[in-house]
């Protein structure tokens, strides 16, 4: 009985992905390009075709051809191996500053929201418009130009700047449920502020939150190719989509594949994200799914 209940909920979760897959092709698409770049991120070391630190200056500025399906860039190394093993970088870096801001956006944002008062007004007008005052990628540029570039120092100052959004979400979402009467009836039977906040008001607030964390991937991963791009991501020769830009800036007209490629794979990355988050919003959205009839 168990495992005839067990088949028909696959089965229904199956028809019900086919009819979202149906209603938002372009999820489809980025669901289908996030593994694929996921699955070079983590066998990077078997897929690539070769070393992508490896220089070769006899062939250097090669166009694409069978050896070298992308070409290769102005020391000979192989674009094809260093894309599969940027997405290494852009997809450990985007998932870090992801968690971390979101982590720390969930506990300054309920903590705000659900005490309300002082520490509302402290959070919400000295600490988060100090930190809105300044664009996220300057004080990131100034942060590792402090301290040094390095994959952790690039998490950590891509997340100083990106907690402020998620903070920003999650304490609306708790003024709005706060007060409603499950969290009252909780209340009155002697729970405690933190029972409250993680089992009666976090799971009812958190459907927004995951749609902002798509869409923040999607940011992260293009903050992460502007530090780079800019020298203070990740020290050569590891590769990385935003130094292979920085690198192709002398042969945009005489190579311009060393700039097409990685500019490509950054683009169609962010679309990716940018595609799960719109249809993970119409998903999680009660109105938008019965309007879709999903």
């Amino acid at each position: 009985m168990a495992t005839n209940w067990q088949l028909n909920a696959d089965n229904w979760q199956l028809a019900r992905g086919a009819r979202i897959a149906r209603h938002n092709p372009l999820a489809a698409v980025g669901v289908v390009l996030v593994v694929v770049f996921v699955f070079c991120a983590l066998f990077a070391p078997w897929l690539a075709p070769q070393d992508p630190a490896h220089i070769d200056l006899p062939n250097r500025l090669q166009t694409p051809s069978s050896q070298h399906l992308c070409g290769t860039d102005e020391l000979g190394r192989d674009i094809l191996s260093r894309l599969i093993w940027g997405a290494r970088i852009s997809m450990f870096v985007g998932s870090s500053v992801v968690v971390c801001s979101l982590l720390l956006g969930l506990i300054i944002g309920s903590l705000a929201g659900y005490y309300g008062g002082r520490i509302d007004r402290f959070v919400n007008i000295v600490l988060m418009n100090a930190f809105l005052s300044f664009p996220g990628i300057l004080i990131a540029i100034a942060f590792v130009a402090f301290r040094g570039p390095g994959i952790f120092n690039l998490v950590l100052a891509l997340s100083l700047g990106g907690w402020v959004g998620y903070a920003r979400l999650v304490r609306a979402q708790v003024l709005a449920v706060r007060e409603r009467e499950f969290v009252e009836a909780a209340r009155a039977l002697g729970a405690n502020d933190l029972r409250i906040l993680l089992r009666h008001i976090l799971p009812n607030i958190i459907q927004p939150v995951i749609v902002q964390a798509a869409i923040g991937m999607a940011g992260a991963i293009l903050a992460e190719a502007t530090m780079s791009f800019l020298g203070l991501g990740v020290p050569p020769p590891t590769a990385s989509w935003g130094s292979m830009l920085n690198d192709a800036r002398s042969h945009l007209f005489d190579a311009p594949h060393l700039v097409l490629f990685p500019a490509v794979t950054v683009m169609l990355a962010v679309l990716a994200f940018n595609f799960i988050g719109d249809a993970l919003r119409d998903v999680l959205d009660p109105r938008s799914r019965i309007e879709a009839g999903l």
